[in-house]
């Protein structure tokens, strides 16, 4: 359990003050290994896009795909089964290749900082749960694009953003109930007084906390989490056991806080539009830069044009550049309804302190003092910095007569 020493309590309130005060605690062997595997995290953003086009340009290269595409022509004429074949086929030697780089992304670095705590086979094995929903989904959605793509050549994008939309609300209605179960055992959180001050703060607002979840995240890892899922009847907001087990009652009411403001201010559809709007112009984007790809290479790729299923590495490469050169814009959008809900969950909360030592806890996968374009360029959510001055400046603004809380060095070590 964290000790907590109160500040000589002559002179004002210093919201600069009150933040050294938590950032200091993390220092040393801890801070440098915070720093560096999360700035590591930079080079796998471009790394990642490399080794996607680099396997999508091998399936062009060597005819991959056109031989995809024949042997589906081959078992049937339907161009729906032919397109079929060749997605489905293209998702599972897809996975393959990109096996190395998943393991090691995926586990063997996340191993290496002490991030994970599931054994290889544990690993694998949800790996190979989430290939089998994207084997399901993948060639559905593939299917209908293509379909799309002969019935409306010059506006097919602009269809496709849209049923790319309606298999995403799917996905999200049915996520919390049928897939993340898959990974994890969702319980109903215990009746008690933490339960109900949860249910008192979301009664404030007005916000429906007949279910509170908890999900066994800590066979996985230790990482504190929480998240608001689902949409419509499925909504719900979740919290994993090791905030529970690793954190403080003002801890969780601040997390708990900060998740019912993204139900509060609607964040789920604000969320949604932006990533309609950029698969609207990545769609839009692939569909001029395609055509003259294989205008000028197809040829070499036996692809005969943009309606050719054998196309689908193209309208990969397309994507995944698109999305790649997107990652600012997108990490911004996020940054910024996360600090919208941070905001929300100061205030609904009111654990200024709680909320501030949450922040310097997620520090184990987080740098935690960037520099200002560092955190706009690679940051999702603001950085522990940020967060822990947004609560200490909420504490001056809110409460009477502030102290500045000095942590025990060493406790964000404590399980």
């Amino acid at each position: 359990m964290m000790l907590e020493l109160m500040a000589a309590a002559s002179g004002s309130f210093d919201v600069e003050t009150a933040t050294r005060a938590y950032l200091d605690t993390l220092e040393g062997p801890a801070r440098e290994q915070s720093d560096a595997y999360f700035e590591g995290g930079y080079w796998l953003i471009p790394l990642g896009t490399l080794v996607s086009v680099l396997i999508d340009w091998i399936f062009l290269r060597f005819r991959i795909a056109h031989a995809f595409r024949r042997l589906g022509e081959r078992l049937s004429k339907r161009l729906w089964i032919v397109t079929w074949v060749t997605a489905a086929l293209y998702t599972v030697v897809g996975f393959v290749m990109a096996l190395p780089w998943s393991i090691y992304t995926g586990f063997f670095r996340e191993k290496q900082y002490g991030l994970l705590d599931q054994s290889f086979g544990a690993w694998f094995a949800e790996s190979l749960t989430g290939f089998a929903i994207s084997l399901v989904m993948m060639p559905l959605v593939i299917v209908a694009i293509y379909a799309l793509i002969r019935r409306a050549p010059k506006n097919w994008w602009l269809w496709a953003t849209g049923v790319l939309g309606i298999f995403l609300m799917v996905a999200m209605v049915l996520g919390p109930v049928f897939i993340s179960p898959l990974f994890n055992d969702y319980d109903e959180m215990e009746q008690g007084p933490l339960r109900d001050k949860i249910v008192d703060i979301a009664g404030k607002y007005d916000i429906p906390a007949d279910h509170i979840y908890v999900f066994d995240q800590s066979k996985q890892h230790k990482r504190i989490s929480a998240n608001v899922s689902g949409l419509g009847p499925t909504i719900r907001i979740s919290l994993n056991d090791n905030l529970l087990e690793r954190t403080s009652e003002p801890e969780i009411l601040a997390v708990m806080g900060h998740e019912m403001g993204h139900y509060k201010l609607r964040h789920i559809w604000v969320n949604f539009g932006v990533i309609m709007l950029l698969l609207a112009l990545g769609l839009f984007i692939t569909s001029r830069a395609a055509p003259w790809l294989i205008s000028r290479y197809g040829g070499r790729w036996g692809v005969r044009d943009l309606a050719d299923p054998a196309s689908l590495p193209v309208l990969a490469i397309c994507i995944a550049v698109f999305f790649f050169f997107a990652t600012p814009v997108t990490n911004t959008l996020i940054r910024v309804n996360e600090s919208q809900a941070d905001a929300f969950g100061l205030e609904a909360a009111r654990e200024p302190d709680g909320f501030a030592k949450v922040a310097m806890r997620l520090s184990e996968y987080r740098k935690i003092e960037p520099g200002a374009l560092e955190e706009a360029l690679f940051f999702d959510h603001p950085s522990g910095a940020t967060r822990v001055r947004m609560a200490m400046q909420w504490k001056q603004d809110n409460v009477e007569n502030p102290q500045v809380v000095v942590p025990e060095q060493g406790y964000l070590d404590a399980e």
